[in-house]
């Protein structure tokens, strides 16, 4: 007879972000299977930048998985302005959760990095393969090495304590509960918020830089039914990227546009290129994935867009901005 599954108490950290309020959202609509048990946590549960902070959490909640989330994040001008911060903290939020979860005796850890991450000096498409490969750009580096790092982590607890440690690397991801902060966020919803206000105040959208650099974008709920399946099936301790293909890159224009036409906007559209650029195009391969599910489906980009920007006229007053 076969065994029984032995039930899996599944912990996410970073459980109030983008991703994690994704995960949350299918895990209540039906996607838990029986035998799991979902835990979402956030920083005003413990401090994860504190060993004992996260060894207590560990200890309280005692998971047989983790999915690793927690972060600090921001977009291209905070990261330029805080590299070392971004460096320290996030160094010490994966060694804390990663030891806490060797000594717990965690089977499996899912961490999340990013395409930031990789070189910019490079060939593209980018693969799994090509993470060390040279110095990631220097608008972001401090977050971009300490990210590097859990995958070296990975590959020590691997090698010395058989630990199945892994991590994906998604593109741009964007969707409901994200930060909306035009200063400090990510381009999507930067722009959501852009738009949002020129519509309420009557003016002209100013998008920063050329328009031109372009980029791979994941909705989060699709990141979230990924995570689903790399936490279940996916057996690799070796990084993987989740992305939308090649061919679905946009340019930041584009995206702009796509958003103007999700809250139908009729104004003028001006670009500000007194205004960093950033990396002009970090796009990945996603043929690994395609190997392992090649049937999977992407929620296409507009409809995607349009939804986020439903959830954020809809939750204005309690959005991250």
């Amino acid at each position: 007879m076969a065994q029984p599954a032995q039930p899996k108490r599944i912990l996410v950290t970073g459980g109030s972000g983008l991703v994690g309020k994704a995960i949350a959202k299918l895990v209540a609509e039906g996607e838990a299977r029986p035998d799991e048990e979902w835990i979402f946590v956030s920083s005003k549960d413990a401090d994860l930048t504190d060993s004992a902070a996260t060894a207590a959490l560990f200890e309280k909640h005692r998971p047989t998985h983790v999915i690793h989330l927690a972060a600090m994040v921001g977009g291209l001008f905070r990261n330029i302005k805080y590299n070392l911060d971004f460096w320290r903290k996030n160094m010490h939020i994966n060694d804390n959760v990663l030891h806490s979860a060797y000594k717990s005796g965690v089977q499996k850890v899912v961490s999340c990095l990013s395409t930031c991450i990789f070189p910019d000096k490079t060939t593209y498409p980018i693969d799994e393969t090509m993470i060390h490969n040279g110095p990631p750009h220097n608008s972001n580096f401090g977050y971009s090495y300490a990210k590097r790092m859990i995958d070296v982590q990975n590959r020590g607890y691997f090698e010395q304590h058989g630990c199945r440690f892994t991590a994906v690397i998604p593109t741009n991801v964007f969707g409901p509960h994200d930060n909306y902060n035009i200063e400090d966020g990510h381009v999507l919803p930067g722009l959501i918020h852009k738009v949002y206000l020129a519509k309420e105040n009557g003016t002209a959208l100013t998008v920063w830089g050329t328009g031109k650099p372009r980029r791979q974008f994941i909705y989060s709920l699709d990141l979230a039914r990924l995570f689903l399946w790399v936490l279940r099936e996916y057996d690799e301790v070796e990084p993987i990227i989740l992305s939308v293909g090649e061919e679905d890159e946009v340019s930041i224009r584009e995206a702009a546009e796509c958003v103007v036409r999700a809250m139908d906007f009729k104004g003028e559209l001006l670009f500000d290129t007194t205004k960093s650029d950033g990396q002009f195009k970090k796009t990945a391969s996603n043929s690994k994935l395609k190997r392992y599910l090649p049937d999977f489906q992407f929620t296409p980009f507009e409809r995607a867009v349009k939804e986020t920007c439903d959830w954020f006229c809809a939750n204005y007053a309690i959005a991250r901005k």
